[in-house]
Parts: C-alpha cells; sequence; structure tokens
C-alpha cells in the first residue's frame, strides 16, 4: 500500500529539488508546488530540461514560483558554481531534495576522474549537501521547524553486502572509483553501493551536527518506480537478459513514480511531530523504518566513519569551502556505537 502524500503549508519557504526535470523528481516538485512555497527552484542538467519541466509544474498545478537552475553532478566547477549562486541569491533554504542520481552498466569516468555513479550519486550529492548547510540552518533559525534535507537512498540497501576489499579499506571511495575496481561484474553493485554511501552520509552528518542545530537530515527510499533512472539499458538497440528482466519487474512490480514522490514529500515536511527520531532516519512507504542490518553492525558503523572521513579530505580537496562548514557547523560525534 502507497499511502498519499502528506500536504501543508510552504508559504514564505524556499525549496530546492536537485535533479527535477524528470520521474521521481518532477512528481515531488509537483507536489510542492501546490504547497506555495514562496520560492521552489527546480535543479536540471540542462536549461533546456528546466524549462521543458517548468512548463509541466505550471500546467499541472498553476503554481507561478518555480525557478529552473542549471546544475551537472558529473562535473565539481558545476556543483561549486550553483552553491555560489545560491549563496548570492537563493537566501535562506527551508527544504533541500537531493534526488539526482544515474545508473550505467559500466564504467565511465567524469571530467574530474571519478566513476560516474560514484560522483553524481554520492560525491557531488554530499558536496552540494555541505555547501548548502549555512543557508539551511539559517533558514532552520528563523522558523519554528527545523530546515530539511532530504537525501534519496535506496531499499536496495537490505540485499547488499559490501565486498571485504571495500568495507575494510582505509580509502573505500578511492577503491571504488578506481578503473581497476570497475570491472563488469563490479559494476553490477555500484548503483546499490551509491545508495548505501547516501545514507552512510546523512547518518553520519546527524551525529555530527550541533544537537541545537535546526537541521534535519533524513534519508528516503522511493520504492522501486518506474522512471527514466534505468533507461540506459532501453537504450541499447539490442535486446539483452537485462532488459526482458527490467520490463518484466517494471510491468509486475513498479510504482509509478509519482506514487515513489510522495515518499520524498513526507521525508520533506511529514513527521514533525517526531522530529528528534526523523533526525538521522529512513524513510520508506509513509513512515520511519530501521536500516539494513549491516548498516548497524559494528562493521557498518566503522565503514560508515571510514567513508565520511574520506569524503571529507576529498571535498576539502575539491571546494575550499568544506572545512569551514564542517568547522563551524559540525562536532566530533560521539565514539559509542548507535
Amino acid at each position: 500500500m502507497v499511502r498519499g502524500a502528506p500536504s501543508g503549508d510552504l508559504s514564505g519557504k524556499t525549496v530546492l529539488v536537485v535533479g527535477a526535470n524528470v520521474g521521481i523528481g518532477l512528481e515531488a516538485s509537483k507536489h510542492f508546488a501546490r504547497m506555495q512555497p514562496a520560492r521552489l527552484i527546480i535543479a536540471c542538467r540542462s536549461e533546456a530540461k528546466g524549462k521543458v519541466a517548468l512548463a509541466e509544474i505550471e500546467r499541472e498545478t498553476g503554481y507561478n514560483g518555480c525557478e529552473p537552475w542549471i546544475v551537472d553532478l558529473a562535473n565539481f566547477a558545476s556543483v561549486i558554481a550553483f552553491a555560489d549562486k545560491f549563496k548570492r541569491e537563493g537566501g535562506d533554504l527551508h527544504i533541500l531534495v537531493m534526488n539526482a542520481a544515474i545508473a550505467l552498466p559500466v564504467y565511465q569516468p567524469t571530467i574530474d576522474g571519478w566513476e560516474t555513479i560514484l560522483q553524481v550519486n554520492y560525491l557531488a550529492t554530499s558536496l552540494l549537501s555541505l555547501l548548502l548547510i549555512p543557508q539551511l540552518v539559517a533558514a532552520g533559525r528563523k522558523s519554528t521547524v527545523p530546515s530539511r534535507m532530504v537525501i534519496v537512498s535506496s531499499g536496495v540497501l537490505y540485499w547488499l553486502t559490501p565486498a571485504k576489499e571495500i568495507e575494510t579499506s582505509l580509502k573505500p571511495l578511492e577503491t571504488l572509483g578506481s578503473e581497476e575496481w570497475c570491472i563488469p561484474n563490479h559494476m553490477q553493485s555500484r548503483y546499490s553501493e551509491s545508495k548505501l554511501l547516501n545514507l552512510f552520509f546523512v547518518r553520519a552528518l546527524t551525529d555530527r551536527l550541533r544537537s541545537v542545530t535546526p537541521l534535519s537530515t533524513i534519508a528516503v527510499t522511493p520504492g522501486f518506480c518506474y522512471s527514466q533512472l534505468r533507461r540506459v539499458w532501453y537504450e541499447k538497440p539490442t535486446f539483452s537478459f537485462v532488459k526482458i528482466v527490467l520490463a518484466i519487474h517494471e510491468r509486475l512490480l513498479a510504482w509509478t513514480a509519482e506514487q515513489g514522490s510522495r515518499q520524498l514529500i513526507f521525508a520533506a515536511v511529514g513527521g514533525r511531530d517526531d522530529e528528534e527520531n526523523m533526525k538521522g532516519g529512513f524513510v520508506s512507504r509513509g513512515r520511519l523504518v530501521e536500516v539494513a542490518d549491516f548498516v548497524l553492525s559494528d562493521e557498518g558503523h566503522r565503514m560508515q566513519d571510514t567513508v565520511w572521513n574520506e569524503t571529507i579530505d576529498i571535498l576539502s580537496g575539491v571546494s575550499d569551502k568544506i572545512s569551514p562548514i564542517v568547522r563551524d557547523y559540525l562536532v566530533v560525534p560521539d565514539s559509542s556505537i548507535n
């Protein structure tokens, strides 16, 4: 059963949806538009895609406060430029939804030299999330409720066990991003691994945010939905076993993109009567659920901390704003396993 999307009044608020031009992100943006925020910024990879999404949102909702902005998560410079623009023009940020993701069957490097799925789904997503913390916290301090940072993860985590070489590595991201590691067999689990990293980021960031900081970070799975995420497999001109299996699964099991988007909306505006538990939580089917056993294990917690430290090292080399944000907004977490 898929619960309906929560509704609310977002007047006076600013909402940013990254990855908003198709599928779940577009449908979530429509839900936000119906709540009449002061500003709804939809971040897309190109101006053309942004204009098409804008027209559809306006046509279906009648909302005219939508603004298409451009960002390419496969290019760190584009992410930094986007964050700089938001600092100049965006003002306070009340809701951030990091929905952009990609799934590819083979190794492809970005302009920055990282494997594309790893950069788009995790590194660049984490970079933009961290760079926008000052705007999120500023909004939360002026509001009666904390701001929300929502990062889309996946339910595939319940069936994922990281390879021992990755779990025990001192630099798991470097290993995952290397061309040597990204053989076809390993790439089959890359999307799932990126979604595990998203959940690690949410939980690690929550552990490190000061308790009085008016910001809740939440991970969410939209469920198995029919969307354009898997379009690369359908674009292949020849038939394949994977293509046939995907088509059957989507026809029999998949939710619509609109149904999946309801989970993002709940994570963004729902559960306000349970805010403390929402922080660092994992949303599925319109409620908080327990995360996968590996994430809760000692091994999972150690890997989470290792990934966090490596992430901050990497991103500090990408942007000189990361270290000051970590210094000013985060603290050293309790070392206990929780």
